[in-house]
């Protein structure tokens, strides 16, 4: 397919986006069953519409949809090659929504980071660290310690993968050998450092990343009570937790209020709350300009229940650990003082990074991922 053909099919599912029709759900609809599109082509057309996105701001609105898409991939080109060129002001402009500059410092490494094409990242199972790389080519080892990380065990199953395969139809896939995970989301697990025969509670636990990921590092040993508002959601992480073949787990419907779904007492407790997403605006690009301050205030009180609520679940001597992948002043550090002012049966715990500080960015300009906010507290005994 031509350029001017990428152009076209970025076009058209552009003109399917609505306040009610996101990016990522266009792009499944149109791309998502199509077994016989190249998976460079599809690459392609996902990098048009999210480039789009990326250069809204730059984008002349009285110009037909094609030429907007062509221009954004010349501006892109044009970004790759000579970053440096667009000068920070202007992209605070033009590439983000005004308010963000209350929320979050625009420095210009944030803002050019925004504006390239994401990296891929895989966690494999700990079994299968060493010999996946061999089996499915193109992964780059992430080293914890480049990063100034300090885990213990230092991490071993983080890759960045640089192939062109389409991995959801990888055999290795299919056996349940990795996970597509950011890193940043895969920081959150070592940081809550679960060991095996513990018993943890991830609290939105969605689609059940994270859930698998706390399964892995505690050798498919003890339990996790996994819960979410979305029994949907809840589906889905059943069928990836039997292609991964982790069962030491239970599902749970929980809608976030005072009544828990258990009496049980846990070991840890993950509460990787709903948020504005703006540590994933270089992944998802549209984000940025659906988003709204209201937003980023509704979150932070439901962040703020959550914690409340989930607290007196903890054991003494329990691990609470707070995770938002946002990097927003309301929606992180004032959540997390807050929490901390309010509950003074919890002291903040170390964390493996920042010298062992109680609460830490994940930044997207640093590592190359989604930008995350990680907190963490002890109930004293």
């Amino acid at each position: 397919m031509s350029a001017n053909a990428v152009i076209a099919r970025a076009s058209t599912i552009i003109e399917q986006i609505s306040p009610d029709v996101t990016a990522d759900f266009a792009l499944r609809k149109s791309l998502g069953g199509d077994r016989e599109m190249e998976p460079a082509l599809k690459r392609a057309i996902v990098r048009a519409v999210h480039a789009y996105h990326r250069w809204l701001g730059w984008l002349d609105q009285a110009e037909r949809t094609h030429r907007r898409v062509a221009a954004a991939l010349e501006l892109q080109d044009r970004f790759d090659a000579k970053p440096d060129s667009f000068k920070a002001e202007a992209l605070a402009a033009r590439s983000v929504p005004q308010w963000l500059a209350a929320e979050v410092d625009l420095t210009p490494d944030y803002l050019r980071q925004l504006q390239r094409d994401p990296a891929l990242y895989l966690r494999t199972q700990r079994e299968f660290a060493a010999s996946l790389p061999r089996a499915l080519g193109s992964m780059n080892r992430i080293d914890s310690n480049l990063m100034g990380y300090s885990f213990a065990p230092p991490v071993d199953t983080a890759f960045a993968y640089t192939g062109t395969r389409d991995l959801h139809v990888a055999d290795e896939f299919k056996q349940g050998l990795f996970e597509i995970q950011d890193l940043g989301s895969q920081i959150v697990g070592h940081c809550c450092a679960p060991r095996p025969g513990e018993t943890w509670w991830d609290t939105c636990a969605g689609e059940g990343g994270k859930t698998l990921h706390l399964a892995d590092l505690m050798d498919n040993r003890g339990l996790i009570w996994a819960s979410d508002r979305h029994t949907g959601r809840l589906a889905h992480l059943r069928k990836r937790a039997a292609r991964a073949q982790v069962f030491n787990y239970r599902s749970v419907v929980w809608n976030g209020g005072p009544v828990l779904p258990t009496k049980t007492k846990f070991d840890g407790i993950l509460i990787d709350a709903p948020c504005s997403g703006v540590g994933t605006w270089q992944r998802n690009p549209q984000a940025r300009w659906t988003t709204t301050p209201d937003d980023v205030r509704e979150l932070a009180g439901i962040q703020r229940q959550l914690l409340d609520h989930a607290a007196p679940a903890l054991k003494p001597g329990g691990k609470l650990v707070y995770a938002v992948c946002t990097i927003t002043r309301s929606e992180t550090t004032a959540v997390a003082d807050a929490f901390t002012a309010a509950h003074p049966e919890l002291e903040p715990l170390a964390l493996p990074v920042d010298g062992g500080a109680a609460q830490h960015f994940v930044l997207p300009e640093k590592l190359n991922c989604n930008g995350m906010f990680l907190a963490a507290w002890r109930r004293r005994a």
